[in-house]
């Protein structure tokens, strides 16, 4: 099945990469646009059903485990995919190997989950159950080697198939534990039923329709060079996860899980529009390491139409959504949720650098500077936590909206010009944030 309509098929049918990537894309975007629009439908009901105290401790929850994700995956994405890109032969060596890392880096998440969650709240039996709970999907992690698979070939529709799939038949349990009055509990055992099985399809798909897991193979050299390639992408990943997901624990552990449902139903919004830059990276990045093979200029001038995409679309959103936050929460997710109307009106604007933190990534990686994007997001992290221990005491939801915006900048874009490597980046950005320079090159 094509999802490239006729008229466009046509015009680059003689461009067969093109075509694939293009079809990929499309598929990626099917994905991602399904669960949006289910996705965000299931989860306003929720959020109404369950009000903004017990959906904030919902939010916590994965806010929390979230944090740990980083152990578990071990920054391993991008460096098996490049890796199968360049080496093709050793694809079954790498997926294994890479298998067996995620899941010792599993085992350790979960147990340091384990841990911190009883220093932070010994006392609250309920958070810690939540935690424990959703905490155990990090055992499943190893399962992601056959969508790292899928993205080298550019085919992720066989994914989008087995994800929505049991995406669906899951928004459907939970629809009707909200008829049937369902506990708290009963939506988190729900999460990570979706998680497990969504876990085993896909390595069953692989299986039947890649590389069968009999044939993965082990390495320990392997292993250390995964390692040694990835630890700071590691780093990275894990500062990441911290300035996107330590302003809803701080806001927990400061001012309760009211405010921090408050806060989740503006995030909710402005973040579900983050799938549109990984679709598109994610799709044309093959291409990007191509072009590098051949000519820097092309490889940079492809960069810089990247950059140039990912401002334009990430403004066209940001704009409307700054009028029109407060009616746009109280319409999904109620009254009782209106104060988010002025958290979503600035944190929205955080996707800005959101879209071109995604984007140089893939640069950093192309270029082997793990080590730089680990130090950006370091600094990120920490302009994070710092900010958010002032600004939420005194602006609340608000304060950690406004830590989000600047740290994402930082971060993704204005760290740029203090390292000699990434200056040129860093103009390249600059130019594309002038979004009528952005306008001619792509037209």
């Amino acid at each position: 099945m094509k999802l490239i309509p006729n008229v466009i098929h046509r015009r680059i049918a003689h461009r067969p990469n093109l075509v694939k990537i293009v079809d990929n894309i499309g598929w990626l975007f099917l994905d991602k646009i399904l669960r949006l629009g289910v996705g965000l439908f299931v989860g306003v009901w929720i959020a109404r059903y369950l009000g903004p105290e017990q959906f904030g401790l919902l939010n916590f929850a994965l806010a929390f485990t979230g944090l740990f994700g980083a152990i578990a995956a071990l920054g391993l994405q991008g460096i098996v995919v490049r890796d199968i890109v360049r080496d093709p032969q050793s694809a079954r060596l790498t997926l294994g190997t890479a298998a067996l890392l995620q899941l010792v880096g599993g085992v350790v998440a979960y147990l340091l989950i384990l841990w911190v969650i009883a220093l932070l709240r010994p006392d609250d039996a309920l958070a810690r159950s939540i935690v424990a709970i959703l905490g155990s999907i990090m055992f499943f992690k190893a399962s992601e080697v056959a969508v790292y698979w899928y993205e080298s070939q550019v085919q992720s529709k066989y994914v989008v198939w087995v994800q929505n799939s049991i995406f669906l038949v899951f928004a459907a349990i939970k629809v009707l534990l909200i008829l049937q009055d369902a506990p708290l509990t009963a939506f988190v055992w729900a999460m990570l039923g979706e998680l497990v099985v969504t876990s085993m399809g896909l390595l069953v798909l692989m299986s039947v329709r890649g590389v069968p897991l009999i044939q993965l193979g082990v390495s320990l050299s392997r292993g250390k060079t995964l390692l040694r390639d990835s630890w700071p992408l590691i780093m990275s990943s894990m500062a990441v996860v911290i300035y996107m997901k330590i302003d809803q624990i701080m806001l927990g552990q400061m001012l309760g899980d009211e405010a921090v449902g408050v806060y989740s139903a503006a995030v909710r919004i402005s973040e579900v529009w983050y799938f549109i830059p990984m679709v598109i990276v994610a799709s044309v990045f093959p291409a990007i390491l191509e072009a590098k093979k051949h000519s820097e200029a092309q490889y940079y001038a492809r960069l810089q139409k990247l950059y140039d995409l990912m401002v334009l679309v990430s403004v066209s959103v940001a704009l409307p959504m700054s009028f029109l936050a407060t009616p746009v929460v109280t319409l999904l997710f109620g009254d009782a949720y209106a104060p988010a109307g002025s958290v979503l009106a600035i944190h929205i604007w955080a996707s800005v650098f959101v879209f071109l933190g995604v984007a140089s990534s893939k640069w950093f990686l192309a270029e082997n500077r793990q080590v730089l994007n680990m130090q950006r997001t370091v600094l990120g992290a920490i302009i994070n936590v710092g900010l958010n221990s002032w600004l939420i005491p005194l602006h609340g939801p608000g304060g950690a909206a406004i830590t989000t915006v600047v740290s994402y900048a930082m971060a993704a874009y204005l760290s740029d010009c203090l390292q000699a490597e990434t200056k040129e980046t860093f103009m390249m950005k600059s130019s594309s944030l002038n979004v009528f320079k952005s306008i001619s090159r792509l037209m």
